[in-house]
C-alpha cells in the first residue's frame, strides 16, 4: 500500500511526496518537490511546484472533491519508481561507503538499536530517501506504529540525557521556526515543540521523528463540506492521535468534534485536558459532523493550534 511520507516518482521524471495514504479516485495524493535539474535533483517549493506543472504537466494538478483542495495527484499507470522509507534504509544499514549525512542516519539507528530498537521498523523520509540530500540537510525518520513511535521519543530523550545525542541549539531552534514559516511567535513555537520529544542532533545535525500508520483502516471516505474559517478556543478532550497523519484531537465543544490537521507544525501540539486557540476552516460531513482542519493548504496561512490558559 502506498503510504504518506513515501515518494513516488513519475516516467518524466518528477518526483512527488505522497501526502495521504492509499488512493482517491485511482490516483495517488501527493505534492511535487523534486524535479531533476542540471544532473542533479532540485527541491521546490509548492508555488514553484503549482507553477512548474502548470506550465509543463497540467494532468498532475488536481482537485479533491473528498477533501475540497487543490493538490496534486499521480495514476498509478503514471508511477516509474516507487521511493519506500523502509526499503531506503534498510539499503543504507548494508552499505560501507556512505557521506556525512548517511553516515549519521546510520550511526543514529545504531544508537535506537543499541536501545532495544529494531532498525527494520524504521524508515527514512525526505532528500535521504532519492539520495537528494546535501551537508545541511536534515535526517527525518518514519515510525509505522504508535506505540514505536512513542518508543522512539523515550530513547531519543535517553540518548540525549547520555551524551551520545544532543537537544537543539538556539540556532537549530531558530532554523526549524524559520523554515516552518508558521502562524506562532518564536517563542509560542519553541514551547510547543521542546515538550513534544520528536526532535534532538546527531553530530550537530537535525533528526525529526514521525508517525505513520502502516496499515490504516480500510473505510469509506468521508466526505466533508467546507463552512468558513473560525477561531475558537476548546478544550482537548482526547490526545491519542495527536501525532498521527493527519493528526486528530478530540475536543469537548457544544457541535465541533474534533480538530484535525495536516501540517507537522502542529502535530502533536496539545494534550488531553489543555485548552487551545484554534484557527483554521470549520467543515461537516454529510452525517453532520462537524470539524476544523487546520493545513487546509500546504502552508496553513492563516491557521495554527497552539495552547492557551
Amino acid at each position: 500500500m502506498i503510504l504518506a511520507k513515501d515518494f513516488i516518482q513519475t516516467l518524466e521524471g518528477l518526483v512527488f511526496a505522497v501526502v495521504e495514504s492509499g488512493l482517491e479516485q485511482g490516483k495517488v495524493l501527493c505534492f511535487l518537490r523534486y524535479i531533476f535539474d542540471d544532473k542533479q535533483w532540485k527541491k521546490i517549493n509548492t508555488e514553484q511546484a503549482n507553477q512548474f506543472l502548470a506550465e509543463h504537466y497540467p494532468q498532475y494538478l488536481y482537485y479533491s472533491p473528498i477533501k475540497q483542495v487543490h493538490l496534486h495527484a499521480v495514476e498509478i499507470q503514471q508511477i516509474s519508481k516507487y521511493h519506500q522509507p523502509k526499503t531506503r534504509l534498510k539499503q543504507l544499514m548494508e552499505v560501507e561507503e556512505l557521506d556525512n549525512v548517511e553516515a549519521d542516519l546510520v550511526k543514529l539507528c545504531h544508537l535506537f538499536k543499541s536501545e532495544g530498537f529494531n532498525p527494520d521498523e524504521i524508515g527514512v523520509t525526505g532528500s535521504i530517501l532519492i539520495a537528494a540530500q546535501n551537508q545541511r540537510s536534515d535526517i527525518d525518520l518514519v515510525f509505522y506504529t504508535r506505540e514505536k513511535f512513542n518508543q522512539a521519543r523515550k530513547i531519543a530523550q535517553q540518548l540525549i540525557n547520555q551524551g551520545k545525542c544532543s537537544a537543539l541549539s538556539d540556532d537549530a531552534w531558530l532554523d526549524s521556526y524559520d523554515r516552518r514559516a508558521c502562524e506562532l511567535s518564536y517563542s509560542e513555537y519553541i514551547w510547543h515543540e521542546k515538550r513534544k520529544f520528536n526532535k534532538a542532533l546527531i553530530n550537530q545535525r537535525k533528526f525529526d521523528l514521525s508517525f505513520v500508520i502502516e496499515n490504516p483502516q480500510s473505510s469509506a471516505l468521508t466526505q466533508y463540506k467546507k463552512i468558513k474559517s473560525v477561531v475558537f478556543k476548546a478544550q482537548v478532550s482526547d490526545d491519542t492521535s495527536g501525532f498521527d497523519y493527519p493528526a486528530q484531537f478530540l475536543i469537548d465543544h457544544q457541535s465541533i468534534h474534533s480538530i484535525v490537521c495536516y501540517t507537522a507544525t502542529y502535530t502533536g501540539q496539545a494534550q488531553t485536558g489543555e485548552w487551545v486557540e484554534v484557527s483554521g476552516q470549520l467543515e461537516q460531513s454529510s452525517d453532520g459532523v462537524q470539524r476544523v482542519v487546520v493545513g487546509s493548504s500546504r502552508e496553513a496561512i492563516g491557521e495554527y493550534i497552539k495552547v492557551v490558559t
